[in-house]
């Protein structure tokens, strides 16, 4: 045994000796346009040196590797032709020159996926060309031998060349795909999975079921912030399941995500309406504490973002506000748009940032559309925010739709005129345009949630009408409509039930109030009650209420008797993080004071902190001295 082996040994240095082994053939090297033939290749390194059993045995070895060389330096060749090709045509001429096996034939499909998708190149001819058909028939004969990598690249390629989901040839290479699966890196299935869930969009396939179903599984491989950032994006609407695991490992980098990460998982968090508390709270946090600069397109999708998930950070909130203020005047119409009114949905009062915008306009107004503006005064409506240019602007306002209003949808113009209402800018021709009887009579009978909003609205300007525009003579909305606008009963909130305990105490008696009153200018006063001059309650059914629809008592007030309205200001009642209410709770306050009540104002910031009942009526009949003195000296 020892002495055959060393003769082995012997023969083989000897055979390596007398032949060494050849330079790559010249043939492989030349233009394409030299055939080089595998048979040539093995022929070579036999012709080279010959010898009789057993030496041929022994030698046998060098000859394979010299063969197995060759091979491997045509394939290096081919394979930098393919990545080097610039056409269809190329590719389709290396195919005809060169003997492929079904690993290069995949990548020449892959690539011709590629400049077709590059060069807008057309798809239909590619896929009847003959040249096209043979690469395909060449990686169906021997779809087992394609790697991996190559064969996931193959499949992504036929789907984006648009090739027949029935053909035989793609079914086969779905089918391998699906067999391979167990054997696929977790970075190659989710880039599978990424593909297959932006190409089928919301309908999903067995292939994909079957990816996401191992991705689930497989979870804990996930590395790096890219894949993360991608499946969450891309993949997660797809499964939930798969979108709860993600939201966990995107928490455990959260440190390691980049602004544009963070940007890209809040939106997906947006669309797919995943309020993840934690995680947003983290990534708010790394936001703040790590990134001091932040691209305009980062600031826009962010804010977006939170305002649509109804998120409130104010420390993100005000380093958003303070970052976009020097880009304002540089923005586009649809960026201001999109950024005032994400503001205003988070309820952001930034007094810097808005006057921004309302220089902006000013300085932009031939740019803006008619859209672009009513959102800009619907978003200050909101926030109760009123220009220090205030004429200048509003001017302009109602210079730009002058003649416009016609052309406006029914639900945008009464969003538009109950926005100038709570701004006090609304004049008459806004005013008889959406009062008129043809404006309302298609809501009339209709009990959608949608016509109950734009109905409510409606009384509110007809209120403004009313109350606040004394030029104003009509026309005014019916009583039958007046009657429609009651919301659905609401759960009573701490706030509500801690009032009504207190007032027990302020009336005296059952009969000397009204509680939850629902009055014909659209807003519920919480309280109502009648005092004489001395603040001693008055039986209020005894009285006229041309507030209600219907009044129970037909009396005039005593002379120096008010009416008295109690109105409670719950927390989202106000802007974020201040004592300023909203544009539309300041509208109401102003509408009941007009109407002839002593408004007492009881605020959740105030009320909520007093612990006992006697403190809570103390400063019930505390507030309503204070407003009749107030009343009295003014």
């Amino acid at each position: 045994m020892a002495a055959r082996l060393v003769r082995r040994c012997c023969w083989r240095h000897l055979g390596a000796f007398v032949s060494a082994p050849s330079a790559v053939p010249a043939s492989l090297l030349a233009p394409a346009g030299k055939v080089t033939m595998a048979r040539a290749l093995l022929q070579a390194p036999f012709a080279s040196f010959h010898t009789p059993s057993p030496s041929g045995w022994a030698d046998g070895f060098s000859v394979r590797e010299q063969v197995e060389e060759s091979r491997n330096a045509e394939q290096r060749v081919v394979g930098e032709l393919i990545e080097t090709a610039t056409s269809p045509q190329e590719l389709f001429q290396l195919s005809q020159l060169h003997v492929l096996n079904s690993n290069e034939a995949s990548l020449i499909i892959t690539q011709l996926s590629r400049l077709v998708a590059e060069k807008k190149l057309e798809r239909e001819s590619i896929l009847r060309d003959e040249r096209f058909q043979q690469l395909v028939g060449i990686t169906d004969s021997q779809i087992s031998q394609v790697w991996n990598n190559t064969l996931v690249n193959l499949l992504k390629s036929l789907y984006s060349l648009g090739m027949d989901s029935h053909r035989r040839e793609m079914q086969s290479v779905e089918q391998e795909v699906l067999w391979r699966l167990r054997r696929l890196t977790f970075r190659q299935l989710a880039s599978l999975a990424e593909f297959l869930a932006v190409r089928q969009g919301k309908d999903s396939s067995p292939l994909l079921n079957e990816v996401i179903k191992k991705l689930e599984l497989r979870w804990t491989e996930l590395e790096g912030t890219r894949t993360v950032v991608t499946l969450m994006g891309k993949v997660g609407q797809v499964s939930p399941a798969l979108m709860d695991r993600l939201e966990d490992k995107a928490l455990e980098l959260a440190e390691q995500f980049n602004p544009d990460d963070i940007r890209k998982i809040t939106l997906a968090l947006a669309y797919q309406n995943r309020r993840c508390v934690p995680l947003l709270r983290a990534l708010s946090y790394h936001l703040v504490q790590k990134h001091s600069e932040l691209g305009l397109s980062v600031l826009l999708d962010l804010i977006f973002a939170y305002g649509k998930l109804n998120f409130h950070q104010p420390q993100v909130f005000q380093k958003i506000a303070t970052d976009l203020h020097p880009h304002v005047s540089a923005m586009k119409p649809v960026e201001v748009t999109r950024c005032i009114r994400s503001f205003a949905l988070l309820k952001w009062l930034s007094l810097p940032l808005l006057e921004a915008i309302a220089q902006y306009a000013l300085d932009n107004t031939k740019q803006l559309s008619v859209p672009n503006l009513c959102s800009i005064v619907l978003s200050f409506a909101r926030l109760n925010f009123q220009p220090s240019g205030s004429e200048d602007f509003f001017n302009m306002v109602h210079e730009v739709l002058q003649g416009q209003l016609g052309s406006l949808e029914p639900h945008l113009l009464t969003d538009l005129v109950w926005s100038l209402c709570v701004l006090q800018q609304a004049k008459a021709p806004y005013l008889q345009r959406v009062l008129a009887p043809d404006f309302h009579a298609h809501i009339r009978g209709d009990q959608s949630l949608k016509a109950h909003n734009l109905r409510l609205k409606l009384i509110h300007i007809n209120a403004t009408a009313k109350l606040e525009s004394p030029d104003y003579r009509g026309p005014f909305l019916p009583a039958e409509m007046l009657s429609a606008a009651e919301p659905a009963s609401e759960k009573v909130t701490l706030l509500q039930s801690r009032l009504r305990e207190a007032l027990a105490g302020v009336l005296g008696g059952r009969d000397n109030g009204r509680f939850d009153v629902r009055t014909v200018y659209g807003w519920q006063i919480d309280a109502e009650m009648v005092v004489n001059s001395e603040n001693k309650a008055l039986p209020v059914k005894d009285f006229a209420a041309p507030h209600l629809l219907r009044s129970e008592g037909t009396k005039p007030l005593p002379p120096g008797a008010r009416r008295v309205a109690f109105l409670r200001w719950e927390f989202p009642n106000f802007s974020n993080r201040s004592k300023d209410l909203l544009g539309r709770y300041a509208m109401a306050r102003r509408h009941v004071q007009a109407a002839g009540f002593l408004v007492v104002d009881v605020p959740h910031h105030e009320f909520l902190d007093l612990k006992l009942e006697r403190q809570r009526t103390a400063y019930l009949r505390d507030k309503l001295n204070k407003a009749r003195a107030k009343e009295m000296a003014s």
